[in-house]
């Protein structure tokens, strides 16, 4: 093969630039470029199709789509060109790739003067105006005194265990083991109950595979107070054919997506409305301060979870409509309390919220809902900038309104009042749920379930906001209760409650098996054994050369592992139990 002629003076045919850096042209370079012209439609088609970017200049997604394109199509060249193997023909590639590099640069400018415009630095009186938080409260006054009927005693980890029990309702329609729950739960009111809805879901792709034609069968409502799950199967011929468990077309946000292109979404959930009906909602997000500042809803989709037809409904809308009422939320957890702390944070300006920090205050980690006037609430304690210790108050928002008020109320954080509660029950290991402040008799107190090992709620808790040393637990909430007013007389309070109307409402948690008797063993360690079970790591410990090993999970007590030869601690067993190897519920 004869080596390549360059004429540098622009006089060939393979080169380009006169009196300027020379580029060699590879062969039908015209076609090659259409070629790749196309490849970059066919590949941001696809690259759209499974991104689903909003194409809204407010969005970060959609320059990152955009950017994907350009990279796509200077990938193209690339290949078209040969220029992996033919280095010589990188030059070509660069000028060839000019307009998608320009494009890249102006979207990166573009991102950049926009984060900076929206930057809080500059408008933290803006983003402090996002939530309008009424103060003028009172705790006594404003806040019902607890009605237990409506009060959650589940999290959602309790009642995904109970909404698994409900699979095997599926018999009935020759679908066992093809379905699954949905990880995805929502708490509403649904018949003036709060309860947490979640869809079905396929097992996996194979069971996807074989019932997606048809889609799913239905739905599993938890009722929070009473603690009884139900699968609901929809009426014979009907499914649930859209939804986020599904692939291609069916899938939620691409159809969606498709019919509303421009539209930033918010995560869509699941709801019913009081018949029973199944509906998607997809909350409508805005950028109200510069151009990524300033997240807020401004809307709603609603989608027939079973036609797939969908209706766009005001955020002012959904506020005031009676036939829309049995909506229980289109603002998310995530986004209001991000508005709160803009709220407490900024309301006197950016500068106070370092220097000063006078007024400032933040929400805690954690929230919970609460069920008030057919509205389900966002609950959360707030803190101040200077003390992380305790709470100056709490705040309540309406999902569906997003009207908020601050109580001011000062006391123990939520989580040391899950410590203290805890605490009474160590001898079983019980797990405190994010606890509900309640006004029982004027007294602000948080309310827990207990749960074991297995996610089941075993007992309740309740402790005093203002002096979490009054903490006392229970088998039902009229015990619970009945026992707080005695520990709180015990502290010269005195508040007057009917527990036997308690009793009417609840019953005792819902468990598998009942509590059982306990013992202690306490010895020296004269051995410590460790083992690889189903993944975990578990240690066995022998106590005094009494030839019986106690068997505990790292994960249920992470001090095992630092335990030593000679050292002294208690075991806490069940007090029936027998053998060489006995499981331990605690060690201290």
């Amino acid at each position: 093969m004869e080596p390549i002629q360059v004429d540098f003076t622009g006089g060939g045919d393979n080169t380009k630039g006169r009196g300027k850096s020379a580029y060699l042209m590879p062969e039908k370079s015209g076609l090659k470029l259409i070629i790749s012209i196309i490849g970059t439609v066919i590949g941001g088609a696809i690259a759209y199709y499974f991104m689903l970017p909003p194409l809204n200049f407010k969005s970060t997604d959609t320059y990152m789509f955009i950017g994907v394109v350009a990279a796509i199509f200077i990938g193209l060249l690339f290949v078209t060109s040969g220029a992996f193997l033919k280095p010589e023909y990188t030059e070509y590639v660069k000028k060839r790739s000019l307009p998608a590099i320009a494009v890249i640069a102006i979207l990166a400018v573009v991102v950049g003067v926009g984060f900076a415009v929206s930057s809080v630095v500059f408008r933290a009186k803006t983003y402090s105006n996002i939530i309008a938080v009424n103060e003028e409260t009172s705790f006594a006054s404003d806040i019902e005194e607890a009605d237990f009927s409506a009060v959650p005693v589940l999290d959602n980890a309790a009642a995904g265990v109970l909404a698994n029990r409900t699979l095997g309702d599926l018999a009935s329609i020759g679908a066992i083991s093809q379905f699954e729950v949905s990880g995805q739960m929502t708490q509403i009111n649904y018949k003036n109950e709060p309860v947490k809805v979640t869809t079905l879901a396929y097992g996996d792709v194979f069971k996807w595979l074989k019932n997606t034609k048809e889609g799913l069968p239905g739905y599993v409502v938890v009722n929070m107070v009473t603690q009884k799950a139900e699968l609901k199967l929809l009426p014979e011929g009907q499914y649930i054919k859209y939804s986020v468990n599904e692939h291609f077309g069916k899938y939620l946000m691409r159809h969606v997506r498709f019919a509303y292109p421009t539209y930033i979404f918010d995560m869509p959930h699941f709801e019913i409305d009081e018949a029973g009906k199944p509906y998607w909602l997809c909350p409508v997000l805005d950028k109200t301060i510069g151009l990524f500042g300033g997240t807020d809803v401004k809307g709603v989709v609603i989608v027939d979870a079973v036609t797939g037809e969908m209706t766009e409904y005001t955020a002012e809308e959904v506020k005031t409509s009676k036939e829309l009422q049995w909506i229980d939320g289109i603002y998310s957890e995530s986004l209001l309390l991000e508005q709160f702390n803009y709220y407490g944070q900024y309301k006197n300006g950016f500068i106070n919220s370092l220097l000063g920090q006078d007024g400032v205050k933040m929400a805690t980690e954690g929230a919970n809902f609460l069920a008030q006037n057919d509205d389900v609430y966002l609950y959360t304690g707030v803190t101040s900038a200077g003390n992380d210790q305790a709470i100056i108050g709490f705040v309540l928002v309406n999902m569906r309104t997003k009207d908020a008020s601050f109580y001011a109320v000062s006391g123990a954080k939520e989580r040391s009042a899950q410590s203290s509660a805890q605490g009474e029950v160590q001898d079983y290991a019980y797990a405190a749920t994010f606890p509900i402040l309640l006004n029982i008799s004027g007294e602000p107190t948080y309310f827990m379930s207990l749960k074991d090992k297995d996610n089941l709620v075993k007992r309740y808790a309740m402790v005093n906001v203002e002096n979490y040393q009054v903490v006392v637990t229970g088998t039902t909430i009229a015990e619970c209760t009945d026992a707080y007013v005695k520990k709180l007389k015990q502290n010269n309070i005195n508040i007057d409650v009917d527990i036997d109307k308690i009793e009417d409402i609840t019953g005792t948690p819902e468990t598998e098996t009942p509590e059982v008797a306990t013992k202690k063993v306490k010895g020296a360690i004269t051995d410590i054994r460790t083992a690889v079970m189903g993944g975990e790591s578990v240690y066995f410990i022998e106590l005094d050369d009494k030839g019986v090993y106690y068997s505990i999970e790292a994960s249920d007590n992470a001090m095992v592992v630092i335990l030593n030869k000679g050292e002294t601690i208690t075991v806490t067993v069940d007090a029936d139990a027998e053998g060489d190897i006995i499981e331990a519920i605690s060690v201290k």
